[in-house]
């Protein structure tokens, strides 16, 4: 058990030192990852692309499991290095209440249930994503949707998904 850990904190580690930082820059560029797959120099198969693409969503709140407003993430926390009057130092806890926004923030957000529908009905999902551009199609397709509704940033991307989806009902 602890060996299989072991493996797969190394494995983890070895992907975000050799690519991860690469990734992440490339889906924040809005690559999918396909596109980010053959745009890397070290090998990494797609499935573990597509992991750290979907966390790196979640991390920057493009992708909240949450709706937006209903996830509380309390204010930051940061420590600061203090000295009394004797020369004595110590650490106090400080908080962000800058960084204390509910999550989202000012963005707007749609509701993705591609995991739920590719799950429930295989030959439909496939019939919106024929209706897709190739690069649409490879977006939705490279990430690890979950079996239940997700929240994504409103962008040119999934504006253009939503309106075919909306299209083919």
């Amino acid at each position: 058990m602890s060996n299989d850990y072991f493996k797969k904190a190394l494995s983890d580690f070895t992907l975000d030192f050799a690519s991860g930082g690469a990734i992440r820059a490339m889906a924040d560029k809005g690559y999918s990852v396909k596109e980010i797959h053959e745009r890397l120099d070290f090998p990494v198969p797609t499935q573990r692309i597509g992991e750290v693409v979907w966390q790196h969503y979640l991390d920057t709140k493009v992708i909240l499991r949450n709706a937006p407003g209903t996830e509380q993430s309390g204010p930051s926390v940061h420590y600061e290095k203090v000295q009394d009057a004797y020369g004595r130092s110590s650490f106090r806890q400080m908080k962000d209440e800058a960084d204390a926004e509910k999550n989202g923030g000012d963005r707007e957000y749609v509701p993705c249930d591609f995991g739920k529908k590719q799950y429930q009905n295989p030959k439909e999902f496939e019939r919106f994503l024929a209706g897709l551009s190739d690069n649409d199609r490879e977006y939705i397709l490279g990430l690890p949707w979950p079996l239940q509704t997700v929240w994504h940033v409103k962008d040119e991307r999934m504006n253009r998904i939503m309106k075919t989806m909306n299209d083919k009902k």
